[in-house]
């Protein structure tokens, strides 16, 4: 981890942390992360070098004393996460989160405005989403803790919430598909905000997709907040269309590429075909699962039949699809665990291979040869569909796939990202 550097991220525990790329983009490529302990504190905020900081995770309050001044919005909020250094030494404490917040917001198409609002978490960045629902027009105004007002064993006395954030830690990497609440117990939620960005889709998230309910993940959030802290950084002023190309850059070094489809379907070779067009790394699980297992494929359904495979396959599922930025290339049953699901979601947007049964491969696959495929793809085929993003045709060549898979990931990318500004700035 550099060190040393005028700019730069504090926090506890940053080993995950994005921000230097990020800030890099921004055109700052002296930024780093800054591993602090509480009383690590007064020393490194007394370094002369340093001249901007971003704040996160447990100090977003913390730092408010060694700010001479505060932004009237940070002052406003409670907490600070970017701090610049003025002239006569001094710390300024600002909020970005807020800009960073709304402009998430505008990406999932959701407002505050007349919402029953329910904020899991009270820590600094739930501090921010308070104010700023507050602000934007919130109807009511729910904070969710272990302690404090409201605590998680009153949940029940406010199912009647329109719109839900995840202010907390619950869910994120490493404790991937984890959630606090069952949205099935909200009948009138429109909405769901996660501020984790790692994974892109916490199991809140997948199960609001699940539901139909519009919402969102962190990335858009702390892609905007960087933007505004380099404007402050360097008073400059960064152009949304900036703020696009850089975050859509962002999630596609996160975003996997997901195959799925039948036995002999052209996985592999598509694959190959995207790793070469993208330079992403390809993944092929069923190859992980003959080297976790130290034998061939045929072989373990000899000594542990179907269910021992598949159990091996879902383990290879939750380890890869926790990871970020690759072409995964399951094997044509992976569907038939719903388990595997979420995993591969998480991190991924799903392609389903399509090829005509009478032109799928056989060769090497213990539930191909021999089998009924008309009677295996009548069986599969709604499952493939049900997962997938879009079904790419495979009866031209795999480049001719590869292209159309690159096509659609492109222009999925962008339309993550909103052109337009967000509004309010009190």
């Amino acid at each position: 981890m550099k060190q040393n550097m005028p700019f730069g991220l504090i926090g506890r525990k940053l080993g995950h942390s994005i921000s230097p790329q990020v800030h890099a983009q921004f055109g700052n490529p002296d930024y780093c992360c800054y591993e602090l302990e509480p009383e690590q504190l007064d020393a490194f905020f007394a370094q002369p070098f340093l001249k901007g900081l971003n704040v996160t995770i447990p100090y977003k309050q913390t730092v408010i004393p060694y700010c001479a001044k505060l932004d009237p919005l940070a002052e406003a909020i409670g907490s600070v996460n970017t701090m610049i250094r003025q002239a006569d030494g001094s710390w300024k404490g600002y909020n970005t989160d807020a800009y960073g917040l709304r402009y998430l917001m505008v990406c999932a198409g959701l407002s505050f405005a007349g919402q029953k609002v329910l904020v899991l978490g009270d820590g600094g960045v739930s501090k921010t989403i308070q104010a700023i629902a507050r602000l934007d027009g919130a109807a009511t105004l729910t904070v969710l803790d272990l302690e404090g007002e409201h605590t998680y064993d009153e949940i029940d006395q406010f199912l009647d919430s329109t719109l839900i954030v995840n202010a907390t830690p619950v869910g994120m990497y490493p404790n991937n598909l984890k959630s606090l609440v069952d949205l099935r117990q909200f009948a009138d939620c429109k909405g769901v905000v996660d501020v984790i960005y790692n994974p892109l889709r916490t199991a809140l998230l997948l199960q609001a997709e699940e539901l139909g309910i519009p919402c969102m993940g962190g990335l858009p959030m702390l892609i905007a907040q960087a933007k505004q802290a380099e404007e402050l950084f360097f008073d400059i002023t960064i152009s949304t269309a900036k703020l696009v190309e850089i975050g859509a850059a962002a999630q596609a070094e996160m975003e996997s590429i997901v195959l799925i489809g039948m036995p002999g379907s052209g996985k592999s070779t598509i694959g190959a075909a995207l790793s070469a067009l993208t330079g992403m790394p390809m993944v092929d699980l069923d190859a992980c699962i003959v080297e976790a297992a130290g034998t061939d494929i045929p072989s373990i359904f000899a000594a542990q039949g179907e269910d021992g495979f598949r159990r091996l396959e879902s383990e290879q599922v939750r380890v890869h699809g926790a990871r970020h930025g690759q072409i995964l290339m399951t094997g044509g049953g992976v569907i038939t665990r719903t388990e595997n699901y979420a995993p591969l979601r998480q991190n991924g947007r799903i392609y389903q291979i399509d090829r005509p049964i009478e032109q799928l491969a056989r060769d090497g696959r213990p539930l191909s040869m021999g089998a009924d495929l008309a009677a295996m793809a009548e069986k599969r085929m709604p499952l493939y569909r049900a997962w997938a993003a879009c079904t790419i045709d495979n009866t031209s060549t795999p480049q001719v796939a590869a292209e159309t898979i690159r096509r659609d990931f492109d222009a999925y990318l962008r339309n993550q990202w909103a052109e337009s500004e967000p509004t309010g700035t009190a």
